[in-house]
């Protein structure tokens, strides 16, 4: 890496001719080298999210379509991506800085936070609303999806109540339909329909059952409102997440009574579960149902069905059945070829869009360093009743990209005391970490496992390096179905594998994450020791 005041004298001498001739326009950020949905040929491959964006929502907004997802204990919280064609997506932002009430948040809250998010634009506003199970139903708004977005207002205070979404009716009245979580009320298979107020900031009433699916739809949730034709449609997932099924429910009245239909199924295919998402027309008249399918380790991946309508009912992908491939939409306009971002060269003042905490974010944790091109992450003081790193909050993680990738880290560790420790982690109910560690007066650099993170277990090491360079380059490479092998290099040329194979699981809720942490035995008064990053690839 390049430092000293030759570099800042270039830098001073760009941000000068930059302000001379205007602002460049942004560059595209790099497409993954980990999966593309886009085939090249005028079709796509499912999924079009090789990534745990679970739950996703959909809206078009001119020839702009947005998407939003269940994001958790994790913040920032609630991704929107955007995109031109349904198949290429990029992530643009957060609704939420950090999740409320701040005491309940700032330690991890594994599977609790943000659950299935609801994306609509009303009178030039776009509105999301979520559900935290254990306080209520919420919403912010904002005028650009891409933010800022308003402070989060509690529209229904009951636990419990999930997955909501709003409608606006054409007479100007508006709905929110919802689904219950029956490990905090009792009540499942069970829709409800509330009045809301014309704002869409409070609900008027306790709601009426609208739909009952425990004799044919059982577990039916996550319901979406929408209009076509004359009719209201609520589009529900039923079944369970591993196997279950989208279901549509069609009235001449918001109230019901509803007949229901199947309106996709696994069938004959491998793709197991299609089920969960939202419906969107394209400004050419074709509709498209993006849902999700859980994939394991990889989390709930996000797939992309055509639909079309017959006897005034959807029919979504092959006859109901989930496409592998199929001929891209037809949009208005040039389209957008891009991914997620993944890999950071640590050259912004900010960290990037991809990097979520598994808990509210606290100043120091990571310093940006864009002059020197580089990440420093600070070895935090552990919460008093940390078991393992389950219950750390300081994890610094992103989603699997794709079903087989290599992660690699330039990092230099400076630790100062005793029991300091930072590297890589691929982090899920199991966990394994690289990672440097100050034992006394010596470094090492270890590989740990602990199977059963979330019931407490303790690390075990599986593999030790003594007195190493203070800067390596850590890999991890997943292989497809996660499997992780865990090697080092001095040059980012030759790497030496260290520990064992190991298999990385989901976590609670979501896919298995892989990023970086640093971390302190205990808290200590001393100055803290801390690791720089220099660039963290996804290859």
């Amino acid at each position: 890496m390049l430092r000293g005041t030759v570099l800042a004298k270039a830098g001073a001498i760009g941000l000068a001719l930059a302000a001379l001739i205007g602002a460049k326009p942004k560059p595209s950020p790099p497409l993954s080298k980990a999966w593309v949905p886009d085939n090249g040929d005028g079709t796509y491959r499912n999924p079009v999210l090789y990534a745990d964006y679970s739950d996703p929502d959909v809206l078009r907004s001119g020839n702009d379509f947005y998407l939003v997802a269940s994001s958790f204990n994790a913040t920032p919280g609630i991704p929107v991506l955007h995109s031109r064609d349904l198949v290429s997506w990029e992530l643009i932002g957060h609704v939420l800085d950090a999740q409320e009430p701040r005491a309940t948040f700032d330690l991890p809250r594994h599977g609790g936070g943000v659950w299935a998010p609801s994306l609509r634009k009303h009178a030039g506003l776009f509105y999301v609303y979520w559900a935290d199970a254990d306080t209520g139903i919420y919403v912010a708004t904002a005028k650009d999806p891409a933010g800022p977005w308003s402070k989060p207002e509690l529209v229904k205070a009951a636990k419990g109540w999930i997955d909501p979404c709003p409608f606006w009716d054409d007479d100007g009245k508006a709905y929110l339909v919802n689904a219950f979580a029956a490990s905090r009320t009792g009540i499942k298979s069970t829709l409800v329909l509330s009045r809301l107020s014309e704002d869409g900031k409070r609900v008027l009433d306790d709601g009426v059952l609208v739909y009952d699916g425990h004799q044919k739809h059982p577990t039916i949730e996550g319901p979406k409102l929408y209009k076509h034709g004359g009719y209201y449609f609520i589009a529900a997932p039923a079944g369970g997440v591993p196997s279950g099924w989208e279901v549509a429910l069609r009235s001449k009245n918001p109230y019901g009574p509803y007949e229901d239909r199947i309106v996709l199924a696994q069938g004959t295919t491998a793709i197991n579960g299609p089920h969960q998402g939202g419906w969107v027309d394209t400004a050419k008249g074709e509709y498209w149902f993006l849902h999700y399918q859980d994939r394991g380790v990889y989390g709930r991946v996000v797939h992309l069905e055509p639909m079309k309508w017959v006897d005034d009912w959807p029919v979504i992908g092959d006859a109901g059945e989930p496409v592998a491939t199929h001929k891209k939409p037809e949009i208005s306009g040039k389209p957008l070829l891009a991914t997620p971002a993944e890999s950071d060269e640590f050259e912004g003042a900010k960290l990037g869009l991809e990097w979520q905490w598994q808990a509210n974010a606290q100043p120091g944790w990571a310093l940006p360093a864009p002059n020197e091109g580089l990440l420093r992450l600070t070895c935090v003081d552990p919460p008093q009743d940390l078991r393992n790193l389950w219950d750390a909050p300081n994890l610094l993680l992103q989603k699997f990209p794709g079903p087989a990738f290599t992660v690699t880290a330039k990092v230099e560790f400076n630790g100062l005391n005793d029991g300091e420790r930072a590297g890589l982690v691929v982090f899920g109910n199991d966990y394994a970490t690289l990672a440097f560690e100050r034992r006394g007066a010596e470094v090492v650099l270890a590989q740990t496992v602990c199977k059963g993170a979330s019931t407490g277990a303790a690390e075990k090491e599986s593999g030790v390096v003594r007195a190493p360079p203070n800067t390596l380059y850590l890999r991890a490479r997943v292989l497809e179905g996660g499997r992780t092998e865990f090697t080092f290099s001095r040059d980012n040329l030759a790497f030496t594998a260290l520990g064992e194979p190991f298999q990385a699981q989901p976590g609670r809720w979501v896919g298995a994450k892989i990023g970086l942490f640093a971390l302190r035995a205990r808290e200590q008064v001393r100055e803290a020791g801390y690791a720089d990053v220099d660039w963290f690839r996804v290859e």
